[in-house]
């Protein structure tokens, strides 16, 4: 069995969900593994991944705004060391994915027509967030 990993920085430039999808495939493509798996993991606690709908951007915009709504703004945290986003973005990230495995065939990722892969930012300021990319096959 082949394993292939690289860890990529992305820049978030704030709050919201950012397409991670051409910087994966491309490190998928170096890997040379044809079948196998690739598994995705942010190494970071105010962020998040999600493998969700790419073709309608309001499923974009419905989803930070539920999440803004299950954890708020708000300064009745006990944990604010870094200002009002802080433990909102550790709520948001505990009830959304930090990792994700996805099927490789042919080189290329296996996922569906509408499907893209996001780095969901809980921060508002701009981060270089940490990607592990480990492509197993």
């Amino acid at each position: 069995m082949a394993v292939y990993r690289q860890t990529l920085s992305i820049a978030s430039r704030g709050p919201g969900l950012h397409d991670v999808t051409g910087a994966v495939q491309r490190t998928v493509g170096e890997s040379q593994i044809a079948t196998g798996l690739c598994s995705l993991f942010v190494k970071h606690t105010s962020a998040s991944l999600l493998v969700t709908e790419n073709a309608d951007p309001d499923v974009l915009r419905d989803l930070e705004a539920w999440l803004a709504r299950v954890a708020p703004e708000s300064s009745a945290y006990a944990h604010d060391a870094e200002g009002p986003d802080d433990m909102p973005a550790h709520l948001r990230s505990a009830v959304t994915p930090i990792s994700e495995t996805i099927p490789v065939e042919q080189g290329r990722l296996l996922l569906g027509t509408w499907q893209a892969i996001y780095l969901f930012e809980h921060r508002r300021a701009s981060h270089t967030r940490q990607l592990v990319v480990t492509v197993l096959g």
